[in-house]
C-alpha cells in the first residue's frame, strides 16, 4: 500500500437502485460526486453496475467498462475491486426484476488527518455506523408528535 494509503479516512458505501425503465446515476448526480472528488471530500475507491433482468439474470459492469460517467469510470486503482462478488450477489437478491443498480464504494478522505491523530496519540476505531437520514427524520418527526425533548 502507498504510503499516502498508510491511514485511510471512513470508508463507506451505498446501493442505488433504478426501477426499470426509469433514469440511471448521471448527470447532476455524477457532477455532484465529481466535486466531492475534485475537492478532496472522498475519493472514489470502486463503482459498480448491476442489472438485474426479466428473468432474473445478472450482468455486472465494473467502472472501467463504463462510458459517459466521468469520475465514476476512474477507480482509485490501489483500492479497486473494493466490492467482492459475493457482496454483488447480495445486491441482485433484493433487486427487483428489471431493474439497475449502481454500488459505490468510497474512502471519506477528509476524515483521514483526524483518524491519523487519533492513532498517533494511541487511541483507535472502536465502532462506527450510520443512521440513514430517513430514519433520523422520521425520529425526529414522532418526538415533535409525542412532544418528547420539550423541556
Amino acid at each position: 500500500m502507498a504510503e499516502a494509503d498508510a491511514e485511510l479516512g471512513p470508508i463507506d458505501y451505498l446501493v442505488i437502485e433504478f426501477p426499470a425503465g426509469q433514469s440511471t446515476l448521471t448527470g447532476e448526480a455524477v457532477a455532484t460526486l465529481a466535486e466531492l472528488a475534485e475537492s478532496g471530500t472522498i475519493r472514489i475507491l470502486d463503482f459498480v453496475v448491476v442489472h438485474k433482468g426479466d428473468d432474473e439474470s445478472i450482468d455486472v459492469i465494473k467502472a472501467e467498462g463504463l462510458d459517459g460517467l466521468g469520475i465514476l469510470g476512474t477507480v482509485e486503482a490501489s483500492l479497486a475491486e473494493a466490492v467482492a462478488e459475493q457482496d454483488l450477489v447480495d445486491v441482485a437478491a433484493v433487486m427487483e426484476p428489471g431493474s439497475v443498480a449502481g454500488v459505490l464504494v468510497w474512502e471519506n478522505t477528509w476524515a483521514a488527518p483526524f483518524a491519523a491523530a487519533v492513532s498517533s496519540n494511541g487511541g483507535r476505531l472502536i465502532a462506527s455506523g450510520h443512521i440513514p437520514s430517513q430514519a433520523l427524520l422520521a425520529a425526529l418527526a414522532d418526538e415533535d408528535d409525542t412532544g418528547e425533548g420539550d423541556e
